[in-house]
Parts: C-alpha cells; structure tokens; sequence
C-alpha cells in the first residue's frame, strides 16, 4: 500500500508543526506556501543587516513546544536557545509612574504594593490565585481538547471546574472583572490589556481571558535570533523527516473529488493531489472563497467580528529617557477611547497605547548607539476598504501621535525614515487575504465566541483546518496546539482507514495510538 500523502497549504506555525507531526508519523508531507519563506506572522524586517522581529514577539507556554519536539525525537533547549526574561514587562502611564511585572511573584506583589498600596498587593495576590487556578481549570478541556459543544464542554470541567467558572462570571466582561478585581485604575487598564492578545476590546472580551495573566506569570522567554528562529527549527526539523517545501507557490482552489478534499490547483495551473489536506490559512479565506467556492463550505458562513489589526514600525533607533526592558507599554490617558474608536468608529485610535519590543534588551543590556526596536499601535481591521480613516494622512496623525505619546512618557525613540518599516492593516490585508489585517482572527467577544471558531475537523472530508483563526485561538503557542490538533485528527482518520503504519517514537511507543491516548482526541 502506499504510503498516505498529505498536503499542508500554509508554512505558519501550525502548518509546520502539523507537517512535522504527520512526517514523524510517516506520512508523505508536501508544504505549500505563497511566501518566500516559512514563518507565515513570525517574520522579521531586516534594516541595514539586522533582522527586527515584527510579527509576534513574546514566547510563552514552552511546554507546548517541549512537548511537540520530544514526541518527534528531538529536545528544544538543543534546537533553539531560550533566555527566560526576569522583568515579564514594563508599563508606563502619562501620570509619570511605571511598573516591572516579574517572573519572580513575589517580587511582582512587593512591585505592586510599592506602586499602588498594601491593599492593592493584596487583590494582585487574590487575582493571581483566581487566574492560576483558572489556567489549570481549562488547559485540558480547552487548550488540549478538540473544538467541542458548550455542554460537553462543562461536563469536561466537572465540578471544580464549573464552580471556579461560575466564580469568574463567565457572561462579565473582562473589563468588569478587573474593576471587581482592582480599584487602581491603572492597574484594571494593565490587566484589561490582556484581551488584546486575542485581538478583541475589554470591554466585549470574556473575563475568562484574565487568565492570560497566569499565562505570562508562567513564563516569558527571549529567543536568540528571534522569533522567526522558531520556524527554522520547525522547517529544520521537517526536512530531516523529508517534508518538501515549496516556497513562492500560490493555492487557488481546493479540489474535492466526489464531495471529498483531494488536492489543489496552483496559481500556474498545475495541480497537487493528496490523501489528506491542512489548511494552515485564516478562516475569513475559505469563508470568502478564495480557496474556490466550494471549499466555502469548510467554515460557517456568519460573517465574525474581526480581531485588531495594528501599525508597526521596525525601526533601528537612538533612544533617550525611559530605561526599557525587553518588552513595554506606554498606556494612554482615556483607555475606552482607544476601543471605541477602532471597533465602533473603525478608526485608528486618536489615544493609543504603544506597545515597544525592544530586542537588544532584556538582560539588564542597554545597547550602545541604535538599537532594534517594534513600536505598535492597535488599528481596525478594515485594510480592505481603503476608507479615509487609514489614508496616508490618517496614519500619519498616529504615527506623530504615537511617538509624542512615547516623548511625553519620557522616551525619546529617534526616528529616521531610511531605519524605518512602517506596515498599516492594508498591508496585513495583503498578506492574509480576506483578513482585512485582522491579526487574531475573529474577534473574542462575548462568552459563546470561544465556541465559534472553527475546529480541526470541518465538514468536508479529508480538509483540516489549523491556524491562529481557529480552535484554541490566537498566539504562538495557540496556533501550535491549533497545528497539533489538526494532526492528530488526520492521524486518526488514517489510522481508521488503515492506511498509516506506525512508527516508533524516541520512546519506542507507536503513533498515533500514543497520542490518542494522551490527548484524546485542536
């Protein structure tokens, strides 16, 4: 019998580790992707030969990734060096103050009573509690599991699961959870932040999100050579296991034979075939029909609220003022605003808040000359629509905004346009198509929307979906779950077929039984 050939479109995170995965269990890998490179959002702008990470810039939850390289034979801290970071991030506001959030929790409880008081330490260590106990309530019937109903789900949780959840409020927003939470101001809007890292406003997203907190409190790393490291390590890792790469190919449609996903047609007119596909690629492109009409089927057709997109600007600056660290936040003065306008008035915000990845920093280094920086300002996702609120002019007003906002904080970042890489929504648009420049896919708004993004499993047979704009969700170590999921269910459907023959992993267990019988079952 041959050996079962599947084809991934899109070298993303997911997309690679679902490649790896199915090629370490001995299936024929093709990867397809319309870029030059692997990486899909992890990519980096180089300005005079250095490399500035400007996609995602914060690693956390390494032990998706120990995970996934141990179950192919291989060992992270061999492939890639990591650099734990003391100082999780650095927050300013325009009153003058700032605080560190550490590694170390009780040094983040000590910063925050030196910050705000006594009795605010003492709802951060109550808020920590809530939140790690929240963390460790969902990784297994959420991170862990396939996309599922909102009554398996609960039952999932059992009963310790479900009464922590009732506690949280799962139908408050995450904005009114920290006003229970905290009556420092600052502190609700540093905390509240956390809904952006899904893309979605405080005042729309779940309160469950707060446990993004304990997400960061676990852990962030610094990678050596950036982000983008990662996706070498993958595609590295692939290629020892004979995956194929082919780089500057576009997909134009996805074929079905008698109602079932066989292949796909290229932008030159050729034609790949495959036992099994993964779509590693935003939902919004197969809702559109992009990948042809009749892969729209693959999604719901509901039109979701798009996530945030954002202006970046990788620059090689001078910078004067404000001590950074690795990575920092210079809040704005009427946080709601900032939501109001881009999700309400689809507007760039006329009161961001600047998030700055400084990447020469980070183990109390402070570069000498200019140094790598991300500077980002959340934006609608309306990249599309070319409307005036994202005209020249408009992003223009930001940008002066922006860094007079940076300057009245105290840092003086010396731009200069020839160090400078601007990229707005439209930009992101035509990267992602049908995204608008959306960054995180749907937008997480309102309890049910965890629920309403697509599984592994789509109806269409032999299509799987993976990707930061399905089940779990957005991020780095999401969209790698995302990648996993999708793999085990394909390993699965072969399984069932009897068209995979197992081999031995680095501890002699066969897959995929091995993983059915951890995971279950993106």
């Amino acid at each position: 019998m041959a050996e079962p050939r599947a084809l991934v479109i899109g070298a993303g995170m997911a997309g690679l580790v679902s490649a790896l995965r199915l090629a370490h269990a001995g299936v024929a890998v093709t990867v397809v992707e319309r870029a030059a490179q692997a990486g899909g959002k992890l990519r980096a702008e180089l300005i005079e030969g250095q490399a500035i990470d400007a996609g995602p810039t914060v690693f956390t939850m390494r032990w998706v990734f120990d995970e996934l390289l141990q179950q192919v034979g291989a060992d992270l801290d061999r492939e890639v060096q990591l650099q734990p970071l003391h100082v999780l991030a650095r927050h300013f506001w325009g009153d003058g103050s700032a605080l560190d959030l550490f590694a170390d929790p009780q040094a983040s409880e000590a910063a925050v009573e030196a910050f705000a008081g006594a009795d605010e330490a003492a709802r951060f260590r109550r808020f920590c509690a809530t939140t790690r106990a929240l963390y460790r309530e969902l990784e297994a019937p959420f991170m862990r599991s396939s996309l599922t109903t909102v009554p398996r789900f609960m039952a999932r949780l059992g009963p310790r699961g479900l009464a922590l959840l009732t506690g949280v409020g799962p139908l408050r927003t995450l904005w009114r959870s920290m006003e229970r939470h905290f009556t420092d101001p600052r502190l609700q809007q540093l905390f509240g932040r956390y809904a952006t890292y899904t893309g979605s406003s405080p005042w729309q997203a779940p309160a469950t999100l707060g446990l993004i907190a304990q997400v960061e409190m676990n852990g962030v790393w610094a990678v050596q050579g950036g982000m983008t490291a990662l996706a070498r390590c993958l595609e590295r890792l692939c290629l020892q296991r004979g995956v194929q790469f082919r780089y500057n190919t576009d997909c134009q449609e996805i074929l079905l034979t008698r109602g079932r996903a066989s292949g796909v047609r290229l932008a030159s007119g050729d034609s790949l075939r495959a036992d099994v596909l993964v779509f590693n690629g935003d939902a919004a492109a197969l809702r559109h029909g992009l990948l042809g009409q009749a892969a729209k089927a693959a999604v719901p057709a509901a039109r979701k609220e798009r996530s945030l997109s954002a202006l970046t600007w990788s620059v090689l600056a001078r910078t004067q003022g404000r001590a950074l660290d690795r990575h920092n936040l210079f809040f704005g003065r009427h946080y709601a605003s900032e939501f109001e306008d881009i999700f309400k008035q689809a507007r760039l915000p006329r009161e961001p808040t600047v998030y700055v990845c400084a990447q020469d920093r980070g183990a109390g280094t402070v570069p000498a000359g200019r140094e790598r920086l991300l500077c980002l300002v959340n934006a609608p996702a309306v990249g599309d629509a070319n409307p005036a609120s994202l005209s020249a002019q408009a992003i223009e007003r930001c940008q002066q905004t922006s860094f007079d906002w940076l300057r009245h904080c105290g840092l003086e970042v010396e731009l200069e346009p020839a160090r400078t890489v601007l990229t707005t929504p439209q930009q992101f648009h035509q990267r992602f198509p049908a995204t608008g420049g959306a960054l995180y896919g749907q937008a997480t708004h309102g309890w049910l929307s965890i629920f309403s993004r697509p599984g592994a499993v789509c109806p269409i047979p032999g299509l799987y979906l993976a990707g930061g704009s399905t089940h779990p969700g957005p991020g780095v170590p999401m969209a790698a779950l995302s990648g996993r999921l999708a793999a085990e269910a394909v390993l699965e459907h072969l399984a069932s077929t009897r068209r995979l023959h197992p081999v031995a992993t680095s501890g002699g267990t066969s897959m995929p039984s091995a993983m059915t019988a951890r995971w279950g079952s993106p």
